[in-house]
């Protein structure tokens, strides 16, 4: 009995890690919300050059945009986190699974719908540069929630939401232009790039080590070149792991574009952990 008893707790205290539903305990609930992408900030230099020709340059507005709000029962002010999908949209998992284990971590969570309202289907064969903006528009939108503390928001990113969580934080890039910061990041699968530029804050990659379309040593490649005064940044690498590896709706796998996805359940778990353990490393 006393076995079944410990058995049951262990059952219970994993499926509450991994963000699984359980009976009686509710979910948070997932709201839309409207709000829009930080706006483009006009340079010095552009100013100046258009007041030499009499030009008036106004501030180009933000991208109205939709996001999906989930937060844990209580008043807060809790951590957070901002979600990025990748270039197929809002799978399951980017918009249920992951905000639903965030939740129960304790966090706020916003997942940024950057198509919807742009009219787009994908951008598996393009790429769009304003993701940047939207990331710094939601973290702006959570600042007016009494319920977020606006210093502990970390943004994470799935895919080219990945590659995006990347450029929004690192050194030198439209950051800079930005009021608010984020505190860290989490980029799943990311298109690395050795010349994207050093972190602006502590950062977690995830990748597959067979996956071509991500591809793990690039990561590696970048992460050798970093300066020693950046922050940390911390990788980890799946021997024999697929791109989509976190996302139980690629069980089967597939080929998209040539590259294959599949999901590996002990490379998800280990992954879980991963960033479990990041946040509340970075952002309590």
């Amino acid at each position: 009995m006393e076995a079944s008893v410990k058995t049951a707790g262990l059952v219970l205290c994993l499926v509450a890690f991994l963000g699984l539903p359980m009976s009686g305990i509710p979910a948070s609930a997932e709201e839309l919300v409207r709000f829009e992408s930080a706006p483009v900030k006009l340079s010095a230099f552009r100013i100046r050059k258009a007041l030499e020709q009499g030009e008036i340059l106004s501030q180009p507005p933000g991208m109205p945009l939709l996001g999906y709000l989930s937060r844990p029962p209580g008043d807060g002010p809790f951590p957070a986190v901002v979600i990025m999908h990748g270039c197929d949209h809002m799978r399951l998992s980017v918009k249920d699974l992951w905000p639903k284990r965030l939740v129960r971590w304790g966090h706020v969570v916003l997942v940024v719908d950057s198509f919807t309202t742009r009219n787009l289907k994908d951008t598996c064969r393009s790429h769009l540069p304003e993701r940047v903006f939207d990331a710094y528009g939601a973290l702006d939108f959570l600042s007016k929630s009494s319920f977020v503390d606006i210093r502990r928001v970390a943004l994470m990113g799935f895919s080219a939401g990945g590659t995006a969580t990347l450029d929004a934080t690192k050194i030198g890039g439209n950051e800079q232009l930005m009021e608010r910061k984020f505190k860290a990041a989490v980029a799943y699968y990311p298109a690395c790039d050795v010349n994207r530029g050093n972190p602006g804050v502590p950062t977690l990659i995830l990748i597959g080590e067979r996956d071509n379309w991500s591809r793990a040593e690039r990561c590696q490649k970048s992460l050798s070149r970093l300066r020693d005064d950046v922050p940390p940044v911390e990788l980890d690498v799946y021997k024999g792991i697929y791109h989509n590896f976190d996302a139980p709706e690629f069980t089967a796998g597939r080929r998209v574009l040539g590259h294959i996805e599949k999901y590996d359940p002990d490379a998800a778990a280990k992954s879980i952990r991963s960033v479990y353990a990041f946040l509340r490393k970075y952002l309590q």
